[in-house]
């Protein structure tokens, strides 16, 4: 669903952040869906100065023997706790103890993750597997209904899904289930993503027991992007990526505590994880793997982990994982196809420089996104870099408040102004992107009251000129300042000396310049999605699409 559908769909009405939703459930099989009709609503506190993405999905199990001594519910949330950037506005744990099929404990709930999961929750979240989430809405509106993971119930056993991403033909998906008989109760993607897996393929036996693997390549057939899932069943949990590799998902291993710090590949794991993102994985005791590839269905046992299937995309399409995974979404300590992200975000930076040079005394960030991009500057210039922002943490958002003026200046009260660097300088300040371009001007009047000479504009990403359909709250066309003033214009409009982006030829030289230097022939395999900038969507506009 287009972000414009969504906006007309979603209603005015505010949730109460903190409701908390505890599930014991047990359902004889062939039950349907458990969620309550409770009516969605979306938050009045949407933010209109910047992008959300939709969420981040983490999932754990134990190896060895049964009962585990491992706390799994506190892996996966500290798991989650390192993805909260990917998504504030709700979360939820679903557990399993790997012995019944029908019984899967569940804590989920509006708010963040610190707020949610206490002493009390977390003792009900016994397991020896388990799946996370923790959300930013896209398609589905922004309530409790819509919490994940999701549990369904099949004749099987219950099943329990979380996602990241956007289908992009969800109309028709969504159809097809409706006309199967099939009740839903939200307009999440992820429901439907669940209750698309509950069906066998007609051509598919299941004499001995329910195909999983097959039934998982049936819904990838059906919905080529976008997403990355986490399915955790009462014994295993896989781990999907779609064909095209947009969304991000990794595998780490657990290993012991006294295990050293070097190559663990012959350490003997204590559990395995499967991530967003690789960021947290040193804080639970995790080590780095791989990557689940596109198309790639992994099973994670309390054995190991194993790929199970690969559903190839068409010969004529290229992987398309999202650019801006790189520019703003991830955490810098992330590794993306082999490399970190912040060593990519100081290459940025050092383009940056290349195509957009300017004489100035200093350079700096808007903290703290902007600031890997801004040390790459700083070192190919050879200009010094010094703060000049000191960001205030305890500020609410901008865009609670109720007017223009006002949000504006909220902007502004974020940050305070260093004076003493910034007196007198001559200034290149590096943001990540420009949305609305509502943020930037109160911080560049901030600057020039704190005394800055000249103000210069540096954006490490290209113009944002389209809205994205696979996952990324990214606004109309209407809404984006790109589509509106040009460079010279928006400079003007936001009070800088000049304004300048990254051209999306440097973001690219950026991102795949490890791979390139190093003669990696899996240069050649890789590909990005650079839709929000182009307008070239991988799979099509989603009315354009008849799967």
């Amino acid at each position: 669903m287009s972000a414009p559908q969504q906006q007309q769909q979603q209603s005015q009405q505010q949730q109460q952040q903190h409701v908390r939703v505890v599930e014991q459930q047990q359902v004889e099989p062939a039950e349907a869906v458990t969620s309550s009709m409770e009516s969605e609503s979306i938050s009045a506190s949407k933010e209109l100065t910047g992008l959300t993405h939709e969420c981040g999905v983490f999932g754990a199990i134990a190896c060895g023997d049964w009962p585990t001594q491992m706390d799994i519910a506190h892996v996966i949330c500290l798991g989650l706790v390192a993805l909260q950037h990917r998504g504030q506005e709700s979360a939820g744990i679903a557990t399993s103890e790997g012995k019944c099929s029908k019984n899967f404990n569940v804590h989920k709930g509006m708010g963040m993750i610190s707020t949610l999961f206490n002493d009390d929750s977390m003792k009900k979240l016994r397991g020896n597997l388990g799946i996370g989430h923790t959300r930013y809405s896209t398609a589905g509106g922004s309530g409790v209904v819509n919490c994940q993971p999701f549990v369904v119930h099949t004749t099987h056993g219950a099943l329990a899904l979380a996602h990241n991403g956007e289908l992009v033909n969800n109309e028709s998906l969504r159809r097809e289930v409706l006309a199967r008989g099939v009740g839903l109760s939200t307009h999440s993607d992820s429901e439907l993503i669940a209750q698309s897996l509950c069906c066998a393929p007609e051509d598919v036996s299941e004499l001995d027991g329910p195909n999983w693997p097959a039934r998982i390549r049936h819904f990838m057939m059906l919905a080529p992007l976008s997403y990355s899932l986490v399915i955790m069943l009462k014994d295993k949990i896989y781990a999907v990526r779609d064909t095209y590799g947009n969304r991000p998902l990794c595998i780490g291993k657990i290993v012991p505590i006294n295990a050293g710090h070097g190559n663990n590949s012959d350490t003997p794991a204590d559990g395995w994880v499967v991530s967003s993102e690789s960021c947290g994985f040193l804080s639970i005791g995790a080590r780095y793997v791989r990557e689940v590839e596109p198309g790639e269905i992994v099973e994670l046992s309390r054995s190991g982990y194993r790929t199970v299937d690969i559903v190839e995309r068409p010969d004529f399409k290229r992987m398309a994982f999202c650019i801006f995974e790189y520019v703003y979404f991830a955490r810098g300590d992330s590794i993306f196809e082999g490399q970190m992200v912040y060593t990519v975000r100081l290459q940025c930076g050092r383009q940056l420089w290349r195509e957009a040079p300017v004489e100035a005394d200093i350079v700096s960030s808007v903290p703290e996104s902007g600031t890997a991009a801004a040390h790459g500057y700083a070192r190919e210039s050879g200009i010094e870099f010094a703060e000049v922002l000191c960001r205030n943490r305890y500020v609410g958002r901008t865009f609670i408040q109720p007017s223009t003026r006002l949000r504006q200046l909220g902007v502004a009260k974020k940050f305070g102004a260093l004076s003493e660097n910034v007196a007198g300088k001559r200034l290149v300040l590096i943001d990540d992107s420009i949305v609305r371009g509502n943020t930037i001007g109160p911080i560049i009047k901030l600057l020039r009251d704190a005394g800055a000479r000249e103000v210069h504009i540096r954006i490490a990403s290209p113009p944002l000129q389209y809205p994205c359909y696979m996952g990324i709250n990214i606004p109309t066309r209407e809404e984006l300042i790109a589509n509106k003033l040009n460079p010279d214009q928006l400079a003007r409009h936001v009070g800088a000396d000049s304004l300048a982006y990254l051209s999306v030829e440097g973001l690219v030289e950026a991102v795949q310049l490890k791979h390139r230097d190093a003669g990696d022939s899996k240069s050649k395999a890789t590909g990005h999605c650079t839709a929000c900038l182009t307008g070239e969507y991988p799979g099509g506009l989603p009315d354009e699409l008849s799967w």
